[in-house]
């Protein structure tokens, strides 16, 4: 009886993920049809537009995976004669910026066009890590422009515990294998690694930016350390070029009044099938637990 209870809930099973498969499938087609209705001839000359909007890391919209995607399209439209980064980021990953950057220097040399970076309220850290890449950099008076800087950061709450009377039991195989665990004591030679770290990726950044920006530099004692600046203060510092916005740089520098956005975000669609693959795993562990036992 347990083996028919275990076939029948098995088949039950099947049934239900072939109809959600279907209703899926049928859903997806639907908001396909949708969003496809509404294209774009992108032929005609233009200039291309990807946003880099919020926080830059892996799995957001500022990914390097999204902003790459987009910037490849751009580049291979034959109508597009430029392409625009619209940034407007507090920064965030050292790594997504990278790759970024070293895909602007791909592109621009692969395809001959030009890339401008406009910002809009802000482009710090990690977001200027990626505009460095860019031919010219404009700016609003008002920007915020800079932090060339690195950080890490976290908190310590060993003398909390002691105060409490809470003991930490933490194993580890290897002596630094916890060393960023804010319930434990750090070591001098700790901190030091981690700051050699740091210094070493502030290094890099730093290198990004004079090769980026080159001759413009007015370099200032205070020029990588972490201190931003306004973008008035950006152009003389030579951390910008000059005044402008999306729709000056569309049509009095790259001569292309037509803007089309090629920014690459999760479509409604693309949402579904994340949400739906979510579901439809938790929901199988969840059948499977429910299933009787056989001793």
């Amino acid at each position: 009886m347990a083996t028919l209870v275990e076939q029948r809930a098995a088949r039950r099973w099947r049934n239900a993920i072939r109809i959600a498969w279907l209703v899926f499938l049928s859903a997806l087609l639907w908001f396909g049809l949708q969003q496809g209705g509404t294209t774009t001839d992108v032929s005609t000359p233009h200039t291309a537009v990807v946003s880099i909007q919020g926080e830059i890391a892996a799995g957001a919209d500022a990914s390097a995976e999204f902003v790459v995607a987009a910037m490849r399209t751009a580049f291979e439209d034959d109508g597009a004669k430029a392409v625009v980064l619209l940034i407007n980021s507090p920064g965030g990953s050292p790594v997504q910026a990278g790759i970024i950057n070293d895909e602007i220097k791909r592109l621009k040399a692969q395809y001959n066009k030009p890339v401008y970076a406009v910002v809009e309220e802000t482009c710090a850290s990690a977001a200027y890590y990626i505009a460095a890449g860019a031919d010219q950099i404009f700016v609003d008076k008002a920007s915020i422009v800079g932090s060339i800087g690195v950080l890490m950061d976290g908190f310590g709450f060993t003398g909390l515990m002691d105060k409490l009377g809470v003991e930490r039991r933490l194993m580890t195989a290897g002596e630094n294998k916890g060393f960023l665990d804010p319930f434990s004591p750090q070591t001098e030679k700790q901190r030091a690694f981690a700051q050699a770290m740091l210094d070493q990726i502030h290094q890099q950044f730093i290198a990004v930016v004079k090769d980026g920006r080159g001759k413009r530099l007015k370099e200032t004692p205070d020029m990588f350390s972490g201190l931003f600046w306004t973008g008035q203060q950006a152009i003389e510092l030579g951390l910008a070029d000059q005044l402008g916005n999306l729709d000056y740089v569309a049509r009095e520098v790259v001569k292309a009044e037509d803007i089309i956005d090629y920014t690459r975000k999760d479509n409604v669609a693309e949402r579904l099938v994340k949400r739906f693959g979510a579901s439809i795993g938790d929901g199988a562990v969840r059948a499977l637990r429910s299933l009787p036992a056989i001793h």
